[in-house]
């Protein structure tokens, strides 16, 4: 779809050619396109940042915005359309004066980069994002790290340079995963959110990202386009960026660690547990709900890996902890097979040693705790079966 805009806009091209010769470009010689980018906000769909395009032709009374972010809530079915990633975003237009109200009263901090373009190559940017806003053209299949609306606009700064290339490499952060760059927008205030991620994620989340991959980070993408040049000339693409909107915002609490609440459950297992050995208690009650908890997550687990779009949350070794396997053993309790129960004790250990050595997926620190906690209860269960 995005090359048949491509297309359509560039046969455009040579009419516009010949507005100009008439004297009726589409722009004026003072037109100037930028690149805005927005910082964090109070929800969390908002945490990340945004980014849009602005195009700005003062001889013409042009002042526009072009958001590829935007969703309609009212789509049927919502929630479970973007669960399967499957949900349509769109591009938005709106005016830079309505933008920037809109961004003040979230007390959000905005930035501004003017591209470095020729005249030609603003007025290829502005036919593409018009093209683009057409009813047929103007919904896209989002996806969080590979189409949304900071890589829409770094392709279209991309498409519109004439005979020229971005440079595909800066040097700034070259060892970064997509992970590493999520970690980053949820440092302190937002760790319950990264567990969840971090429980939704797979492998993929956590391979090597070029600069130019990394750029899905609205933030991320600011940094690289204020050193981003063109293949040959070395020219930068951008000017430095520039401060409009200052963060007012009251910055949310630092939120209680989950790592520390896991921790503190586990000890209290733990003690109930030696309690069970010590005084005959029967804490089966407690094994079936733990156990149908993280059966519910393996479902979920395995629904977003087989059964959803999202190219991140495919081959997710969080089943290694969350594992089907608890579905029986919720069934089962003390009548569980015992090679099934060992089975279960190694993909444990498994889970444990990615939580402290990354590889080949790196799993959140808080799930440690909870897999000592599943291990000693399942040992709980042996345990009471030898008993028997």
């Amino acid at each position: 779809m995005r090359r048949i805009v491509l297309i359509f806009a560039l046969l455009l091209l040579p009419f516009a050619g010949q507005t100009q010769e008439q004297g009726q470009r589409p722009l004026s010689d003072s037109a100037f396109a930028s690149v805005l980018t927005c910082g964090a906000g109070d929800e969390f769909y908002t945490s990340f940042g945004h980014t849009a395009i602005r195009v700005c032709d003062t001889a013409r009374g042009l002042d526009m915005v072009y958001n590829y972010g935007t969703f309609d809530f009212d789509t049927p079915h919502f929630y479970w359309t973007f669960a399967r990633g499957k949900l349509n975003y769109c591009l938005s237009r709106s005016s830079f004066e309505d933008f920037m109200l809109e961004y003040r009263y979230e007390g959000r901090a905005v930035w501004e980069q003017r591209l470095r373009l020729s005249e030609q190559e603003v007025n290829n940017l502005y036919l593409m994002l018009e093209t683009n806003y057409l009813p047929e053209y103007r919904y896209y299949m989002y996806d969080f790290f590979r189409d949304n609306c900071a890589t829409r606009v770094r392709d279209m700064v991309r498409d519109c340079l004439c005979h020229d290339r971005l440079s595909p490499e800066c040097r700034r952060d070259t060892n970064l995963s997509y992970r590493n760059i999520l970690y980053q927008s949820t440092e302190g205030t937002l760790l319950w959110w990264r567990l969840a991620i971090d429980m939704a994620l797979g492998v993929r989340c956590d391979q090597r990202c070029s600069n130019y991959e990394y750029m899905f980070s609205p933030l991320k993408m600011m940094e690289q386009f204020d050193t981003l040049t063109r293949v040959g000339s070395g020219e930068p693409v951008a000017e430095q960026a520039v401060t409009l909107l200052q963060e007012t915002r009251q910055q949310p609490s630092r939120s209680l660690s989950p790592t520390l609440v896991f921790w503190v459950l586990f000890v209290m297992v733990l003690c109930l547990t030696l309690m069970e050995w010590r005084k005959g208690w029967s804490l089966g009650w407690m094994d079936r709900v733990l156990f149908i908890v993280v059966s519910l997550l393996s479902l979920l687990a395995l629904f977003l890996w087989l059964c959803t779009d999202h190219y991140c949350t495919k081959i997710n070794l969080n089943v290694l902890w969350a594992s089907p396997l608890f579905i029986y053993f919720a069934i089962m309790l003390r009548r569980s097979n015992r090679w099934v129960v060992v089975a279960q004790l190694v993909m444990l250990l498994a889970a444990m040693v990615m939580t402290l050595a990354p590889l080949p997926q790196q799993l959140n620190a808080a799930l440690l705790p909870i897999s000592l906690l599943l291990a000693v209860r399942l040992i709980a269960q042996l345990k009471v079966k030898n008993q028997d």
